[in-house]
């Protein structure tokens, strides 16, 4: 699996497939945010990225193509997200789903109180306004 970093103008592509999945999309290209194309010889997997900075980041956008699910691709991702946020000094990455969390549970992500969020997390627009109240919130320490 390779993994490339996007820039701001090479973001309509996880845009698109941001949007068919139903997730946020309008602060993609916002500062403090990484987000990575996943490909392999069979052509893209997916999406994933991480905003903020500091030991406490929101893993984002984590979304594997439709034609590519049920492959174990997204633990694939997922691992190499984990990978690149500890290259990067995180301590704990935390993440809000309203369609996921029996897969971030089977990856070692726990329930963590919002009222309890660290700062960095408490005041990212995905926590305030981007993901519904009722989304969970989870936590994994990564170092």
């Amino acid at each position: 699996m390779i993994a490339s970093l996007l820039n701001a103008k090479s973001l309509s592509d996880l845009t698109a497939e941001l949007a068919a999945a139903g997730l946020p999309t309008s602060d993609l290209a916002e500062p403090d945010r990484r987000f990575f194309q996943f490909e392999d010889v069979a052509g893209i997997i997916g999406y994933g990225g991480i905003e903020g900075d500091g030991p406490d980041r929101l893993l984002r956008s984590l979304v594997v193509k439709p034609e590519r699910r049920g492959a174990g691709l997204g633990a694939a991702i997922l691992g190499a997200i984990e990978q690149a946020a500890t290259d990067n000094g995180v301590a704990a990455l935390y993440l809000l789903t309203t369609t996921a969390e029996p897969f971030f549970r089977r990856h070692g992500y726990k329930t963590a109180e919002r009222a309890n969020a660290p700062a960095a997390i408490a005041r990212s627009a995905e926590f305030r306004t981007l993901c519904l109240a009722s989304a969970a919130l989870l936590s994994k320490r990564i170092a």
